[in-house]
């Protein structure tokens, strides 16, 4: 695998010597030095360029990164799969690819117009590679303070708990009509998002820190004891084993919910939380057995 010198050698000789690319930045993990990199930090570059349509039209130019195991399109791919131009493709594009050495570039290419209101651009966590007309923004020092966790209102503390125990009866009622995938997309898709961001409260606090994307640094955060109950939320295909994972979940967030509320002087409803435990309880008892 090649190092990190050498993969930023390898995209500034590519960007150098390609007339249509006229500036090259990156973002993500390998631009924050506040992040421990490993041999699988993805190189998240962006290329700015005079137009897209002839890197479409000609892919052999990305043999000049490597050896090439695959290649994913993620814009066309997102396009092609909702049956509709969300993206406009002449606009921006991406190859995210995966190297034969296991390591990972993922390049976007934008229009210089594009690039001026990028996200990116304006990211505290953006190193500029190669700026050849001068066109992008100066760097803001780098720091992590656009990522850390917000401190919640009472309102969107409120919402996260009754979202978190309302959508359990609908977890309930797919177990008991047998729907296995129904079930547990629901609880990923609903239930899972609200205790990962009651989690991203308690982890917070003082709201200089990241917990990172999906929970990355839960682990790291959280009380043996917590992340313990945090790793019996994930469960296979039985369904007694289900249950004893949304059991685990619920008294996860109970916890760290009461927590939190306590901290911010935030009510908390134990009712709420005491009636769907018991109608829980009574669906779980008919259905472990399924």
């Amino acid at each position: 695998m090649k190092t990190e010198h050498e993969t930023y050698d390898l995209i500034l000789k590519v960007a150098n010597e390609d007339e249509r690319i006229r500036a090259v930045y990156i973002h993500g993990s390998r631009a924050n030095p506040n992040v421990e990199k490993d041999k699988y930090s993805d190189y998240d570059i962006v290329f700015v360029v005079t137009e897209i349509n002839s890197f479409i039209g000609d892919k052999d130019w990305l043999d000049s990164f490597g050896d090439i195991a695959f290649v994913f399109e993620s814009f066309r791919s997102e396009n092609m799969f909702f049956g509709k131009e969300i993206n406009d493709l002449s606009r921006f594009y991406a190859w995210c690819m995966l190297f034969k050495d296991g390591s990972r570039i993922d390049l976007l290419a934008e229009i210089k117009d594009e690039a001026m209101k990028s996200r990116f651009t304006s990211n505290k966590r953006t190193v500029i590679l190669l700026d050849k007309d001068g066109c992008l923004p100066k760097n803001i020092p780098l720091n992590d303070e656009d990522i850390f966790i917000e401190k919640p209102t009472e309102e969107k503390y409120t919402a996260c708990c009754t979202g978190f125990w309302w959508f359990l009866n609908d977890v309930a009622k797919a177990i008991a009509r047998d729907q296995l995938p129904n079930a547990k997309e629901i609880f990923d898709s609903t239930i899972r998002p609200t205790l990962n961001q009651m989690i991203d409260w308690h982890i917070g606090k003082n709201f200089s820190i990241s917990a990172g994307k999906r929970g990355r640094y839960f682990k790291e955060y959280l009380t043996e004891d917590f992340y313990a109950l945090y790793e019996k939320t994930y469960s296979d295909s039985s369904y007694s084993n289900f249950w004893n994972a949304i059991f685990s979940g619920c008294e996860l967030f109970s916890k760290i919910a009461s927590e939190v509320g306590d901290y911010f002087n935030f009510a908390y409803d134990k009712r709420g939380e005491a009636n769907i435990m018991d109608y829980l309880t009574k669906v779980s008892f008919t259905t472990r057995l399924l």
